[in-house]
């Protein structure tokens, strides 16, 4: 016989040429390999350990203590002084703004295409600058040149752009109408700051303030103004447009400047902004404000009121600063009322005209538009020496607060 080929063999027989199958292997875990795997070791748990726990400390020991617990009003007090704590404290917080004035206000800037600082920087102070508050002298804050501004500096909200759109010719006019309607009796004038134009906007500005003159004569304005990258011509211009008060924020101490503002903002520019605008014209009142709660000390916030007041600034307010949204920087620490209040004195001490100091003070906010109006009207009226007027109307709103407080019958 002839041997069978392989492929005969398996044809035949398929089970003699099939090979053994191998064992299966053994998989515990998606991450282990096949194959014979060493033996896991055992466990071992420290002796005694779990008894320990079991009969530990418990709760109780951790927070048991011989203070008793802290009252609702001092627990928010210990809260608002921890730095960076989110959670606003009692005197910050104010109603939302509504009314018909507010409303009427509101619908006229729409109508306009105008933009207000309270606005565009969420001022908590809105409706009581725009509804007239408790001594009925109504009050807005107009910003001119847009709602963009070219720089951007960590405590602002309005929005920023290298390239911000053009200046609109129609805006001068349309303030002074809008004021002229509205029958306000202070207006504050701000801008964004606008460094792509060749002034600065410092001719825009002067504009603006002339054609309210012309419509709304009456009209008392102040101007919040930019620091014109302290060029002085251009700070005599605005100051000689025919405004009543000259107003430029120093904004913070000047350790602190650079962290919280512009870089092309700087503590010397701004001291000279303000002392120029006195020097060139005397019968300006000069203003300037201060924000408390970013980081400064109590030495560096009086170095910064003497400055302000060596460099001839009449009134001076202080606030605190409130971060506008999670984007900007945060909050160093939330100052007490009673802080705002020996500031206050302090600034008087100084020889200031005016100081407004308080957690929800601004720049431009409604009681000292009051007093500056009062001491403006007087002066117009009597002639007399600024400081003089100054004393009688805060004798006159001493009285007239201790009125209102006192408990009636």
């Amino acid at each position: 016989m002839f041997p069978l080929s392989l492929r005969s063999a398996a044809r035949l027989c398929p089970a003699a040429t099939r090979a053994a199958p191998k064992p299966a292997a053994r998989r515990d875990l998606a991450t282990e390999i096949d194959g014979d795997q060493p033996a896991r070791p055992e466990r071992r748990v420290r002796a005694g350990f779990a008894e320990r726990v079991k009969n530990g400390p418990g709760f109780g020991d951790f927070v048991q203590g011989t203070s008793p617990p802290l009252t609702p009003a001092q627990a928010l007090e210990k809260a608002a002084s921890i730095p960076g704590n989110s959670r606003l404290p009692r005197w910050l917080k104010t109603d939302i703004p509504v009314g018909a004035n507010v409303s009427r206000i509101r619908k006229t800037l729409r109508e306009l295409k105008l933009h207000t600082v309270c606005e565009e920087a969420r001022c908590p102070n809105m409706g009581e600058c725009w509804g007239g508050g408790k001594h009925g002298t109504a009050t807005a804050t107009i910003m001119i040149m847009g709602d963009t501004c070219t720089r951007g500096c960590r405590f602002c909200s309005v929005k920023t752009s290298k390239t911000p759109a053009a200046l609109d010719a129609n805006e001068p006019d349309n303030v002074a109408r809008a004021l002229a309607a509205w029958g306000l009796d202070y207006v504050v004038l701000t801008s964004v700051d606008r460094d792509d134009l060749a002034d600065f906007g410092a001719a825009h500005f002067a504009h603006t303030v002339r054609s309210i003159r012309e419509q709304a004569p009456q009209l008392m304005i102040e101007c919040l103004t930019p620091d014109f990258q302290g060029q002085l011509p251009l700070v005599e211009q605005v100051a000689d447009s025919g405004l009543d008060v000259f107003a430029h924020n120093v904004e913070t101490v000047e350790g602190l400047q650079r962290m919280v503002r512009d870089y092309r903002a700087n503590y010397k520019q701004s001291m000279s902004v303000l002392e120029h605008a006195k020097r060139h014209k005397p019968t300006l009142l000069t203003k300037s404000s201060i924000m408390l709660g970013v980081g400064e000390t109590d030495a560096e916030v009086l170095q910064t009121l003497r400055d302000l007041r060596a460099a001839g600034v009449d009134i001076v307010t202080l606030g605190q600063y409130m971060r506008p949204t999670k984007r900007h920087m945060k909050v160093h620490e939330y100052v007490t009322p009673e802080k705002f209040a020996h500031w206050e004195h302090v600034g008087k001490d100084l020889g200031f005209v005016y100081a407004a100091s308080g957690p929800l003070v601004r720049s431009s906010y409604k009681a000292g538009e009051f007093f500056i109006s009062e001491i403006l009207r007087k002066r117009a009226e009597a002639g007399k020496a600024m400081r003089n007027v100054a004393a009688e109307v805060a004798a006159q709103e001493r009285k007239r607060t201790n009125a209102e407080s006192a408990p009636t019958a």
